[in-house]
């Protein structure tokens, strides 16, 4: 059979409310045309992220039920801390409330003022937190993936050789560490393969610095490296993401995307030093070691997740759906980054919309007129998100896991299809408040 399923069944549903056009640009404009800002009753497909907001399984709620609360020493932590150690093999786990804590408490441990962290390409959170420690993020991304249009099979990994080049010039130790996102969340979701990790993770031990993975999607890289990478065709998804893991020195990781949670995430790493830091840091903001801020049933649903993330029909599932959505746009002339990634749809709105400059937000005016036509959330990554960093200007459309079926994804493609007919009708925008840090959350528009 060619017609891959939704490897699940629905067992409780949730209602969805619709508006009208007329309604969603009051709402818009209440909000300031900043689509984090509308309530989520006013969203009819919400893709602004597939971080926290995935469908748990049955054997997910059951071991909710185990949840042991104790502050100290929870059963709970020992559950979590086995599986991520069989998983990844990394001497420390470290419970977090989700991936940026994770990333804080390691810059803050490791970044100094003057220091430069190498990434194939950082994403928000994490360039704010070694921003906020006067450390600069770098953005190293292969050159293959300056081109959105090529579709190649692994355009999500760092440059090597510019990785060299940094560390000659800056010197290795002006470098605390590396870092390596699987998959490449700002760079279109595009999978790193595992040549790539291999060549990273050899500089960096030549090199005597520590080298991480930015882990929040490790599954969906793994998958990638057994669909096209040679040699791996025979290896299991688990089997992959342990020889991803064997290669570096430590990860952080949002629990909130591969292992289905509401909430969490984890800090891991093989320095006993830096582990006691960590912790001393981790109890003065997060909480207790066993917790990290986190509820015990908690931490036996990432347990849980951790298991069912790389079952190779989920994995082939999701790859599939994701794609699909991809194709059935950009087969019929809307721009996306090709080849179509894991978790998301990343509509090229720059090259969409050659008519609205960078500067006026191409990618935002998509935003908020696929939400006023058809009331569907997405998000922008572009000079939003990362102001002068941003090498596109990019709308992101995250699918949660196990949670919309193929006839919502049909939905989708209907109203982008329809946006994309009246594209040239569409104008930019100006930020009339913005915070300092992360200014995509919470800042405001106008259009112009």
């Amino acid at each position: 059979m060619r017609t891959i399923i939704e490897p699940f069944r629905i067992k409780s549903v949730e209602p969805l409310r619709r508006t009208t056009p007329e309604q969603r640009a009051a709402i818009l404009a209440r909000a300031g045309y900043n689509l984090f800002l509308i309530p989520a009753a006013d969203i009819l497909i919400d893709l602004l992220t597939d971080s926290g907001t995935s469908a748990m399984s049955t054997e997910q709620w059951a071991a909710m039920m185990r949840g042991d609360e104790s502050y100290a020493g929870s059963e709970s932590y020992f559950r979590l801390k086995h599986a991520v150690e069989e998983l990844t093999g990394f001497r420390h786990v470290i419970p977090t409330h989700q991936g940026r804590a994770a990333e804080r408490i390691l810059f803050a441990c490791l970044c100094r003022e003057g220091q430069v962290v190498p990434n194939n390409t950082h994403f928000d959170t994490t360039r704010a937190n070694i921003e906020f420690t006067r450390a600069q993020a770098l953005d190293l991304p292969m050159k293959e993936a300056a081109d959105t249009q090529s579709r190649l099979p692994f355009k999500g990994g760092m440059d090597v050789e510019a990785l060299e080049r940094t560390i000659g010039e800056r010197g290795a130790g002006r470098i605390p560490l590396i870092m390596l996102t699987v998959t490449n969340n700002s760079g279109g979701g595009q999978p790193v393969s595992m040549a790539n990790i291999e060549a990273v993770s050899g500089v960096a031990r030549r090199q005597g610095i520590p080298f991480y993975l930015d882990a929040c999607r490790f599954a969906e890289n793994a998958w990638f490296i057994k669909e096209r990478e040679d040699g791996y065709g025979s290896w299991t998804p688990r089997e992959i993401a342990r020889k991803m893991f064997s290669l570096a020195d430590g990860c952080t990781f949002s629990a909130k995307k591969d292992a289905f949670a509401n909430i969490g995430g984890l800090l891991c790493t093989n320095d006993d030093v830096l582990a006691r830091q960590e912790k001393d840091l981790l109890i003065l903001t997060e909480g207790f070691p066993t917790y990290g801020g986190l509820a015990g049933r908690d931490l036996d649903a990432i347990a849980v997740g951790l298991d069912e993330v790389l079952q190779p029909d989920y994995l082939e599932y999701r790859i599939a759906s994701t794609g699909y959505l991809g194709r059935h746009i950009a087969d019929r002339g809307v721009p996306i980054v090709e080849p179509p990634g894991g978790h998301a749809i990343y509509i090229d709105a720059g090259r969409m919309l050659p008519h609205i400059p960078k500067h006026e937000f191409p990618a935002q005016s998509l935003a908020v007129a696929l939400y006023r036509h058809a009331g569907i959330r997405s998000v922008e990554i572009g000079s939003v998100m990362f102001g002068g960093h941003a090498r596109n200007e990019l709308l992101r459309l995250a699918i949660p896991r196990r949670v919309y079926t193929q006839s919502h994804i049909d939905y989708v493609v209907e109203a982008i299809l329809e946006v994309n007919e009246r594209k040239h009708e569409l104008k930019g925008y100006e930020i009339t408040r913005q915070p300092e840090f992360l200014r995509h959350f919470s800042c405001e528009f106008r259009p112009l």
